[in-house]
């Protein structure tokens, strides 16, 4: 099993920029397939963008391709979604996922392994 806690969030202005984090405890983080997603009031939850086991491969959502970077290191355990240019509808509780297997999937019922979120709001 794996757990996770996201951090990072916060208040900012559109254009500006903010770096989450994903802290994963267990021995075997390297061996998941990591990916985070967003919810906004209202809405279902949505892909952002997921990242192979080793870092090799990544797949993002059209809305936030050339924005946002999603990258790991699994010596720390750690996940990270770096975002620039921020929108206001980019808006929404950001959350990282785990899953076993091989696959950068865009599906949340994919995924096993659920964080608590971390609020984004930027503001116009």
């Amino acid at each position: 099993q794996v757990q996770l806690v996201e951090s990072g969030g916060g208040l900012v202005q559109a254009g500006g920029s903010l770096r989450l984090s994903c802290a994963a405890s267990g021995r075997t983080f390297s061996s998941y397939t990591m990916a985070w997603f967003r919810q906004a009031p209202g809405k279902e939850r949505e892909f952002v963008a997921a990242i192979s086991w080793s870092g090799g491969n990544t797949a993002y959502a059209d809305s936030v391709k050339g924005r946002f970077t999603i990258s790991r290191d699994n010596a720390k355990n750690t996940l990270t979604l770096q975002m620039n240019s921020l929108k206001p509808e980019d808006t929404a509780l950001y959350g990282c996922a785990a899953r076993r297997g091989y696959g950068t999937t865009s599906s949340p019922r994919d995924y096993g392994y659920w964080g608590q979120g971390t609020q984004v709001t930027v503001s116009s």
